[in-house]
This record gives C-alpha cells, structure tokens and sequence, in this order.
C-alpha cells in the first residue's frame, strides 16, 4: 500500500506517519515544512499547502488510502484562514482522492464539532452539531467533517474519527501553550472542576489505523464519525497539573469563576477585533468553555465497530510523558 498522511508533520500525523512506517506500508506526506527525520525513515515528502488544489492532487496521485489530519487549529485569527484550511483544504483532498481513485479517506475531525459552549456529558456520535460555535476552529472542522462524511458512496469509503485532547511525547500542540501559560504567571484554574476526557497520542493513532483496515464500502464505518478517548473521566485540574507535574512545573492553585472569566473574555474579543488584531489573545470564550464546562464521551460505538480499546493507560501515559520531558525539556 501507498498511503499520504497531510499534515504528517504534525503531532498526530508524524504519529500515524510512524505507525505505517513499522507496520510496513509505503508512506507520503503533504506538507508544508521539511522533516529530515521522516525522510530518514523512508517517507515521501510533498511540501505545498491545502489551499493549491493541484498541489494536494499531486501528492494524491498513486495512493491507495489518505489520512487527511492537517487543520488550522488556533483558538483565534481570521474566519477566511480557518475556511481556506479546515474546509477548502478538504475540498481539495476530496476532489484528488475521487480523480485518482483512492478507495479509503480517514480524516482527523474533533469533538469540538458538537461543542457549542455547553456541558457535553458522556454523549455519543447521535449528538447534533450545534447551530452555533464559539470559535472558527470548530466551526469549520465541523463544515468539512460533514462533507467528507456526505462523500460516502461506493467509489470512495469515508471515515471521521473524533480524538479529544491528544497529549503524549512530542506534544506541539496542548503541552507547549500549557507551559508558556503556566510560566508566564497567566494560566489559571476555571469554575468549579468539570470531567474531562482525554487521548493518549498511542491510542489515537491506533483509532486511526482500525478505522482504515476497517473501512470499505458498506462496511459499518463507513460514513460515521466516531468520539475516541482514554475513557477515563478525570478533572479538568487533574490532568492539567498531571501535564504540569510530568514537565518539572509547579501545580495551579489560583482560580477564577467562569462568569469572570467569560466576561473577560468578551471584552478582549471585542477589543482585538476593534483593533483588528489577528494575535492570539490572553483569553477567548472558546477558552473559557473548554476550561470550564463538562467534555467527556461514549466511546461504545468505537469499541464495538473500530474494535478500539485505549491500550495505553492514562497513568501509564504520564509516566511516558514524564520520562521524555526529562530526555528532551532540560
């Protein structure tokens, strides 16, 4: 098999990247850096962005399957931005995976899509896309996960599964704004401590690849979205000092209430946007909504058709976590 992984760069995607790699496939990546790394393990890289469609078709070309994990993910910045990336990017990788006949298109989406700033408890995949979003980032996460589901048909077998708060070694994502918050004296706890689910990054990768051996036309995978996790609700504190503890950083003990919190917020939005600011603000509602209310899922549907079981532990994940931060973060 040749697969492309776009966004193989990435934190997850260098995971699958790495996951096919051992397993024995062919693997390309489409990206926009150059990773001398993966070249050193046999990869094919592809630089260019998602918004050149011609770009995208050419790294296509020849695959059997796609992974389609890159996304613009910033809690701010312009909506065109996000649209250009998260939608008309995966515009793009359709079009090229239906000119060139790929058989299976697995794409990264993320529980966000059903957020509108409520609570989310322990729901499953029948959760409806709220009517409105917080953020661009799930806003148009949401918009190309509904295409790529629709594009489901006999020619070409579609697949979204939905990872939530991916962490682990090589983190470049969650790990590095949680210890630049935490040591510029500016992260703090919000509201009262809600249950939150989480992904080791091992297990999220193995969701990936089941649903890829488990997609064909028909199949029960077929055009759905499944929620994936450790399945280990724990506080939202817990896990963000278990985060803090694992790189050498002391606890946050200072908390604010999330009526606070949120109306701060709105009057930095709405001070960036008077200024016209595309800079990532100290604090968005977006942010608020995730530090302060409820996210954790139903991962059944997972475990039944995908056969996904979380492997790694959440406490085995931090020892993991811990012994590379001590290896690499000195």
């Amino acid at each position: 098999m040749t697969l492309l992984v776009t966004g193989g760069g990435g934190f997850v995607g260098r995971g699958i990247v790495r996951a096919l790699v051992e397993r024995g496939e062919r693997v390309r990546v489409f990206c926009r850096g150059d990773y001398p790394d993966l070249r050193d393990l046999g990869v094919e890289l592809h630089r260019g962005d998602l918004a050149d469609g011609n770009a995208v078709a050419t790294a296509v070309a020849g695959c059997d399957g796609v992974f389609h994990v890159a996304a613009r993910f910033d809690l701010w910045g312009r909506y065109e931005d996000f649209f250009q990336t998260n939608v008309q990017g995966t515009r793009h990788v359709i079009w090229a995976c239906r000119t060139h006949e790929v058989r299976k298109l697995v794409y990264t989406s993320t529980p966000s899509v059903v957020h509108g700033g409520d609570s989310v408890d322990g729901v499953n995949e029948s959760a409806p896309y709220p009517e409105r979003f917080e953020a661009h980032y799930p806003a148009t996460k949401a918009m190309a996960e509904r295409e790529i589901l629709a594009t489901n048909d006999e020619a070409l077998s579609t697949v979204a599964i939905r990872p939530h708060l991916v962490w682990g070694p090589g983190d470049t994502s969650v790990l590095p704004r949680l210890v630049a918050r935490a040591k510029s004296g500016r992260l703090r706890m919000v509201g009262q401590p809600q249950p939150l689910d989480t992904t080791y990054i091992d297990n999220a990768v193995s969701a990936h690849l089941l649903a890829y051996d488990r997609l064909s036309p028909g199949s029960p995978v077929a055009g759905r979205a499944y929620f994936i996790t450790q399945d280990e609700p724990l506080p939202g504190p817990q896990f963000i000092n278990d985060m803090l503890d694992a790189v050498g950083l002391p606890p946050v003990t200072r908390s604010v209430s999330a009526t606070f919190a949120r109306s701060a917020a709105a009057t930095v939005e709405s001070l960036w946007k008077l200024l016209r600011l595309y800079s990532e603000p100290p604090i968005t509602r977006y942010l608020v909504s995730q530090l302060s209310t409820a996210h954790w899922y139903d991962i059944s549907a997972a475990r039944r058709d995908l056969g996904y079981q979380p492997n790694v532990s959440y406490a085995e994940g931090m020892k993991r976590l811990k012994a590379w931060a001590e290896r690499t973060m000195k």
